[in-house]
Formats: structure tokens, C-alpha cells, sequence
């Protein structure tokens, strides 16, 4: 819900929308789309070679009835002498149950192990994504609305499912299944089988139309449905929800949903009738098929007749021909399909297989290390001549992405700890990619901090302060310069042993809709209970926590709405003491609090600090006044720096800063 709510319904014009629609559906263009769909059966070769070899036998079995047919019309009940031949029958009709026997079985197994291969691989597909999602940078996610990344992991994936459960047998039982009958159809009859073939060709190339066409509206479907994800994950969060209600805009967002619905619906009736004509003919020219063979057998036969010659035709070949053709059109039809969601499926391929081609732009080194914990090293925090500016909107991204980015500006709320009314605040208090809005950045930032210390950085809000505290566990890559921790560049340490060892608590804490225990043993998972009740106490809420009917079992809510400003603000400093990180930075950590939860909040920070490294990024003056060094940030430089009494003396920036707020 960032940006405010008074544009959303008018956020393009008609037209503007109508030509993101036009560029949303263009799909996306993935190299080697085919072989890298077919790697994704590659862990399951075994699998699937035995549904290989089940589905030819079972394709094998199915030209068998067929043939059974036409023994039992002409050996079992007309024969050339005689009447019926009831031992021949009976053993031509035993053979013809059997065979229905074993393939009703080997269907039942196949279905088995392809509905687990297909579910499998799509189930590989979901987590291959959601994992890499979660390698990707900070910024990707201040760019691209969740809801949107939402629909990749869900519809996306969720679309192709079919395809992966399914053609792989369906493609080649099919297949195997109309050579039989094709190689059948000719023993029976090679005069007939032309008759059923001859149209065939223009069926193909029609149906390869059709694909096209409805690859294209796939396309679009799947990104209505993108923003119809992001629409109901945005509006319909805790805090869009109370944004709604409070500024009366529940009837504009409704109706935000009903156009988008009214596309999407659209959208859907076109996809499903795109081929309905196509298959209308195809269906015609199958019943008609039979038909046409009964009367080109009765030509032929008046003919042979006439000139007084065997025509090689009987009833039990019409019979066995007909039934065979069914078995080869069948199939054919189905192949056709097949070929159609084949192509549909492409464009969700492509776009699946566009995210996991994003490269994160944060990764560790080939040889990076672990942070040093060596006494006098661990802890120190330096930056060295640091420049850093936000990475541009037209920064090279994969089309899709640069087109989500740009046509929907608006960070989506949930998936990041900021309210959606606060989610355009940057860092460091500005919108790093709010379309026209200045970038924020620090020019040759250079300061460092002692292993213990107490450092605070202070300024007006989008001086670059908070993006001095998201370079330090490397959120961010600087753009020049270094920062280091422990005497390392942090470029050259494991990203994940960084973080491990530096804790943050922001000014808006993300609770999960989990009990209290749950959201404290995300930073410790093995923590037990005494361990959680401790970090409570250094964090000034277990007697809070003890109040409640159920303790440390009382659910939250979603993103801890169920809690007052100071109540979630303390667990999310005991969920970092329970870390216990080696350098705790508090980015505004009691800015949004009022004066009785600042206090209380301001005590447990004060206990928190004790032994660690701490880094403060404050607007509030009064929180900061014991630090061992104040640095006063302006215009992503740093204008002054010494304590609090020096700065005062001193009358500059601070001094005046501080006289503001007294």
C-alpha cells in the first residue's frame, strides 16, 4: 500500500494501462527453454524409464483388440467354412479380457508413478525458485512487489503442473500408440488408411496457429493474475486493511480488484475458446473419418466385384480397420492438445526460468573466510573512504522484471518490515527507487569503531545515515571504498557468518503470525526455554510476556498487530540478544515509539548494548547522549564528529539539531 492510496485508482491512464498489458504479454525469451525443461526430469531417469517402458507395453496392448477383432469375425464367428467356431472364439475372447486385465493394471501403476515423478519435479521447481528468491539482494525486493513474486512461486508454477505431471507419458503412449495403429491400419489396408490420413498435414499446421495464439494469451493470463496476487496481498494485509478503513477507500480498492477480475475473466474465456474451432473441425472430420471409410470400402468392394477380382477387404478388416482408426485419431487428437498446452506452458516456463536466471548482486567471493573472532578484532567496524548509491531502476534486469519494476513502482507491503504507509522510506528515510525521486547515497564516508564502543550516527531524515548501518552486515555492496569488519573487507568474508555475528533491530520489528517462542526462536532454533525467558529479561518484557494468559504461547498476529509499539519492539531485541550477535546495530529503533515505551525499550537497549560493539542510527537526540562518539551525517557526508558535550560546545550541526528538538 506504499505511495498513499489516493492515486491507486487512477495509478495509469486507460490507454497506459492497455500498453503495459500490450509489453506484459510478450513473453520473455529463455535460451534452450526445451532442454531445460526436459533437465528438470533428469534426477528422476529411473522413474522414469520404468513409466517408459509401461507405457509401451501398454501401447503395445492397445493395437491388440483390433486385431483380436478381426480374428474373432473372421475365424471365430464367420469363417470361411462352417458356421461359428466356438473353441477359436472362446480362446480369442479369453485373449482379448486378458489383455484388458493387464493393461487396466499397468495403467493403474503407471498413473502412480507419473503422478509422483510430475509432483516431484514440480515440487523441485517451487523450492529451486523460493531458494533462489531468497539469495537475491535486498534491492531486487525494493523494486519488485511481493505479490508479483507471489504469482511466480504459486500460478506460475502451479500452471505447469499439468504439463509436468502428465505429457511425459501422455506424449509418448500416444506417440507409440498411433505407430501401432499406423503400421496396423496399413497391414489391414493400405487403401483405407490413405482415406484416413489425407487431411491430417492441414490439421497440424492449424493447430500450430492456435498455439501461438493462446502461448500469447497464457502470457497475459499469468500476469492478471500477477497483479491480482499483488492486489490482494497488498490490500488485504493487516495494515492495508486498517489504511482502508481509515481513509474510506474499501469501495475503490474493491473495485481495483473488480477490474483486474473483469480482465482476468476476460482473459480466460478468450484462452478457452482460442482453440474451440479448431477442435470443433477436428471433431468433425474424426466422426466423419469412419463414414467416409465404410463408403470406400463399399467402392472398392462393388469394383473388385464387378471386375471380378478379390477386393482384400472383409467384414471383419472394415471392423478391425475402424477400431484401429479410432485408436490412431484418438491419440492424435490428444497428441495435438498436448502440443497446445506445450505451447501455452512455454510462456510460464519462460517466465519461471526468468527469475532463476537472475544473478543476485550480492554473493560471496570464491574464497571467502570466516569473520575473525580473534580478541581486540572481532567487533571493530570500519569504513574506508565508503561511497554507495542506490542501484538505478534501469539497471540491467531481465525484461519481465525491468517491466514489473517500472509499471508498478509501489513496494508491495508484507515482505518487508516497514508498514505499507512507510513503505517508500528508503533506509535512510527516502525512496531509493521511487520513479523521478532522488537517489540517496554517502560520499566518501571514512570513521571506525573499537571492538565495545557505543557509536551513534545522527542527521535530518534521508541524510544517508541508515545506509551507513545496511553496508555493515552488507545488505548493500558499497560502490567504492570498503567497509570492514574485524580488519577484513566484508566483500571477502561468508556472507552468512557476517550476518551471524551482527544483529539488527529496526524502527518497524517483523513479527510472525506465530507465538511469542516461535518469533524469538527464529534467531536461535534450538534455543531453549530458559535461554528464551533470559533474553526476555535482558530485554525488559517477561513480566509483560508472563502476563499473558498464555505466556510465551500467546500468539502475535500477523506481523504482531496483537502487540503494542513497545511490546514487539522488546521482542525483537531479545530475539537479537538470543543471537547474540557481536555488533548490534539499531536503526531508529524507538523513533515510532511514544515517551513510556520509548523509555522502556530505551532501558532494554541500554542492558542489550553491554559488551558489544553498538552502532545506533537515531533521530531522537536524547537516545544518544551517552554514546562514546556521535557522528552527524548531512547529505551522505559526515559533517562532525566527538560526544555529545564536545558537539554542544562545539555549535554546529548538532548543536543545532539538538536545540530543535529541546
Amino acid at each position: 500500500m506504499s505511495g498513499g492510496m489516493s492515486g491507486r485508482g487512477s495509478r495509469v491512464s486507460s490507454g497506459d494501462a492497455e500498453r503495459q498489458r500490450e509489453i506484459n504479454s510478450e513473453a520473455p525469451v529463455v535460451a534452450d527453454l526445451g532442454r531445460r525443461i526436459a533437465a528438470l526430469f533428469r534426477p528422476y531417469r529411473g522413474q522414469l524409464a520404468v513409466i517408459i517402458v509401461m507405457v509401451l507395453i501398454s501401447a503395445a496392448l492397445g493395437i491388440l483388440p483390433p486385431l483380436l477383432t478381426q480374428r474373432v469375425f473372421d475365424d471365430g464367428l464367420f469363417p470361411p467354412v462352417g458356421g461359428p467356431d466356438l473353441p477359436v472364439l472362446a480362446w480369442l475372447v479369453a485373449a482379448m479380457i486378458a489383455v484388458f486385465v493387464v493393461s487396466s493394471g499397468l495403467g493403474i501403476v503407471q498413473t502412480l508413478v507419473t503422478a509422483r515423478v510430475g509432483n516431484r519435479v514440480m515440487g523441485d521447481l517451487r523450492v529451486r525458485l523460493f531458494a533462489h528468491l531468497q539469495s537475491m539482494e535486498l534491492g531486487f525486493f525494493t523494486r519488485t512487489q511481493t505479490g508479483v513474486i507471489q504469482s511466480r512461486l504459486q500460478n506460475d508454477v502451479g500452471g505447469v503442473a499439468n504439463v509436468l505431471t502428465n505429457t511425459v507419458s501422455n506424449v509418448i503412449g500416444n506417440t507409440v500408440t498411433v505407430i501401432a495403429a499406423g503400421v496396423a491400419m496399413l497391414l489391414l489396408s493400405w487403401q483405407l488408411t490413405i482415406v484416413a490420413l489425407v487431411l491430417m498435414p492441414v490439421l497440424v499446421l492449424a493447430q500450430r496457429r492456435v498455439g501461438q495464439v493462446r502461448a500469447r494469451i497464457a502470457g497475459r493470463t499469468q500476469e492478471s493474475l500477477s497483479e491480482m496476487t499483488a492486489i490482494t496481498q497488498e490490500a488485504l494485509s493487516v495494515s492495508g486493511v486498517l489504511l482502508a478503513k481509515t481513509y474510506s477507500r474499501q469501495r475503490d480498492e474493491t473495485e481495483r480488484y473488480a477490474a483486474e477480475n473483469r480482465t482476468q475473466i476476460d482473459l480466460q474465456v478468450r484462452q478457452t475458446m482460442s482453440g474451440q474451432v479448431f477442435f470443433a473441425l477436428v471433431q468433425v472430420f474424426l466422426s466423419a473419418v469412419p463414414a467416409i471409410v465404410y463408403l470406400v470400402s463399399g467402392w472398392i468392394m462393388a469394383r473388385a466385384l464387378g471386375e471380378g477380382f478379390d477386393p482384400g477387404i472383409t467384414a471383419g478388416t472394415i471392423v478391425a480397420f475402424t477400431t484401429v482408426q479410432s485408436r490412431l485419431l484418438f491419440p492424435l487428437l490428444a497428441l495435438m492438445r498436448i502440443a497446445l498446452d506445450l505451447q501455452t506452458s512455454r510462456a510460464l516456463f519462460a517466465r519461471i526460468f526468468e527469475y532463476l536466471d537472475l544473478e543476485p548482486a550480492i554473493v560471496d567471493a570464491p574464497d571467502a573466510r570466516e569473520p575473525s573472532d580473534e580478541p581486540g578484532r572481532a567487533g571493530r567496524v570500519e569504513f574506508d573512504d565508503v561511497s554507495f548509491h542506490y542501484p538505478d531502476a534501469a539497471s540491467p534486469r531481465p525484461a519481465a522484471v525491468r517491466r514489473a519494476e517500472d509499471g508498478d513502482a509501489d513496494s508491495a507491503d508484507g515482505g518487508d518490515a516497514r508498514d505499507p504507509d512507510d513503505a517508500s522510506r528508503a533506509p535512510d528515510g527516502g525512496d531509493p527507487l521511487a520513479a523521478g525521486g532522488a537517489r540517496a547515497t554517502i560520499d566518501r564516508v571514512s570513521f571506525h569503531v573499537r571492538p565495545g564502543e557505543f557509536v551513534a550516527f545522527v542527521g535530518a531524515s534521508g541524510s544517508g545515515k541508515t545506509t551507513i548501518g545496511s553496508l555493515i552486515p552488507r545488505l548493500y555492496d558499497a560502490t567504492s571504498g570498503s567497509v570492514r569488519y574485524a580488519g577484513d573487507d566484508v566483500r571477502e568474508l561468508r556472507q552468512e557468518a557476517l550476518m551471524d555475528r551482527i544483529g539488527v533491530v529496526t524502527q518497524e520489528p517483523y513479527l510472525f503470525h506465530a507465538t511469542i517462542a516461535a518469533n524469538l526462536r527464529y534467531a536461535k532454533p534450538a534455543a531453549t526455554q530458559e535461554e528464551l525467558e533470559a533474553a526476555a529479561r535482558l530485554a525488559n518484557i517477561h513480566d509483560t510476556i508472563q502476563g499473558f494468559a498464555e505466556g510465551y504461547e500467546t500468539v502475535v498476529g500477523e506481523r504482531g498487530y496483537r502487540l503494542s509499539g513497545g511490546e514487539k519492539q522488546r521482542i525483537a531485541i531479545a530475539r537479537v540478544l538470543l543471537k547474540n550477535p557481536r555488533v548490534l546495530v539499531l536503526d531508529e529503533a524507538t523513533s515510532a515509539l511514544d515517551t513510556v515505551n520509548e523509555r522502556a525499550v530505551q532501558r532494554a537497549l541500554d542492558d542489550a548494548r553491554s559488551g558489544r560493539t553498538t552502532i545506533a542510527i537515531a533521530h531522537r537526540l536524547s537516545t544518544v547522549v551517552d554514546a562514546d562518539r556521535i557522528y552527524v551525517v548531512g547529505a551522505g557526508r559526515i559533517l562532525e564528529q566527538g560526544t555529545h558535550a564536545e558537539l554542544l560546545e562545539r555549535g554546529g550541526a548538532y548543536a543545532e539539531l539538538y536545540a530543535q528538538q529541546s
